[in-house]
């Protein structure tokens, strides 16, 4: 978006990194922009030496998230060493102003528990009567051009938009509550339509990218399982340092020290920040099916793979009710063992990937091939509803709860939403 109608650019090449199935494909004419009539081919971030040589690149644009400030710095010593520069762009680059109030909810590593606090926030607005429009970051997985702006309010939209299993997590949840989503990759065009219908905006990030938006109110989730990587990840140390309010979730299933560690580290870096703390209980709709048997577990994607998380809601749900988890590991077929093969922390946890049709048959056909008494849920949406399996499914459900004051209620309302 920065650089297309800029003619003192030329941009040759995206690569990715994270999600599976985009090298090898093209950036289309249509959103690359008149100075692209050919498109932008996309390539494996393996490539980028290769890239930079055959193209003579004089900058490389580092564009993604959710990973160490170390793997950052490797990807820049390359580029130093094959004589490119190497740039981050910031918030003056890459921040839309909106003409209605923003509140962005975003996190400091995928998995900290955006999503219900974006719920959260959602429902006191409504309960206050306000027209609550939520813009999720954009996750073009699939086709470009239709993915250039979706406003999605129901499940038949899911339906028509071919949403993969990544996208209905995010969705769901809110059209389920009646609220309207919007989402798409020319993030200009997603917010104009938006503030259409809407008195406030609620920007739902993605992985622990800073916001597209510039916030009105900037609440940013920290993971009380995960202590220190709100300093030590990009951009969610950013996130922190921007953040108005800082919830420290988790709290309830994470030891005591984690918790005074966020906070020493939230009030060493930005003491001006509302610290919540906030719990994410966990509820299960058949816990007979689990106790005392082999069980399943099947977690968020993003959370164990890039998130880099070793367990999940469906893992905490199963030892707490007495479930003994099975291996699925040797059962994985296709995309899935790829997936196992890439990220080896997986263990006996399947996540539930979904970036593709294709890769969602081979979700459901792993499943279908574990030998266990049933299956454990702990994504975000009701996996039931996606794919077809033959046993008993267990569904896994949290939200947030707040300790104490100050919660989210009581800043909203002094921030006169």
């Amino acid at each position: 978006m920065h650089f297309k109608e800029n003619s003192e650019y030329d941009v040759v090449a995206f690569t990715v990194a994270q999600i599976p199935g985009i090298a090898g494909r093209k950036y289309p004419p249509k959103l690359a922009g008149s100075n692209y009539p050919h498109g932008i081919p996309i390539y494996d971030e393996e490539e980028l030496p290769n890239l930079m040589a055959k193209y003579d690149v004089d900058e490389v644009v580092f564009a993604y998230s959710d990973v160490s400030h170390e793997h950052v710095m490797h990807n820049a010593s390359l580029a130093l060493a094959c004589g490119s520069d190497f740039r981050l762009m910031g918030l003056k680059s890459t921040m839309l102003k909106s003409r209605k109030p923003v509140i962005a909810v975003c996190a400091v590593r995928t998995g900290a528990g955006k999503s219900p606090v974006t719920r959260k926030v959602c429902e006191i607005l409504k309960k206050r009567g306000r027209r609550v429009v939520a813009i999720r970051h954009p996750m073009p997985y699939c086709d470009f051009e239709k993915e250039l702006c979706q406003r999605l309010a129901s499940y038949e939209d899911l339906e028509g938009f071919g949403c993969t299993i990544e996208e209905r997590e995010e969705f769901e949840p809110l059209i389920e509550r009646g609220i309207v989503v919007y989402d798409g990759i020319d993030y200009k065009m997603v917010l104009r339509e938006a503030e259409k219908e809407a008195e406030v905006i609620v920007w739902d990030g993605g992985n622990n990218d800073f916001p597209f938006f510039e916030p009105t109110l900037h609440i940013v989730v920290a993971d009380a399982h995960r202590p220190g990587h709100e300093l030590t990840y990009y951009p969610g140390e950013t996130n922190l340092l921007m953040a108005d309010v800082v919830v420290i979730n988790k709290i309830d299933t994470a030891p005591k020290e984690n918790l005074e560690t966020i906070m020493k580290n939230i009030k060493a870096k930005n003491s001006r920040a509302q610290i919540v703390k906030a719990t994410s209980p966990i509820t299960v709709d058949h816990p007979d099916l689990i106790k005392g048997r082999n069980v399943l577990v099947v977690e968020d994607g993003p959370t164990l793979t890039h998130g880099g998380m070793i367990y999940g809601a469906g893992t905490i749900a199963a030892e707490k009710f007495g479930g003994r988890l099975v291996d699925p590991r040797r059962f994985a077929v296709g995309s899935i063992s790829e997936v196992y093969r890439k990220y080896t922390h997986l263990g006996s946890l399947l996540p539930a990937v979904g970036y593709s049709g294709d890769q969602i048959r081979e979700l459901e056909e792993t499943i279908n091939a574990v030998d266990c008494d049933a299956v454990v849920i702990g994504t975000p949406i009701d996996l039931r509803r996606i794919i077809r399996v033959n046993k008993p499914m267990v569904r896994v459900k949290y939200e947030i709860e707040e300790i104490g004051k100050p919660d989210l209620e009581e800043i909203l309302g002094k921030s006169k939403f």
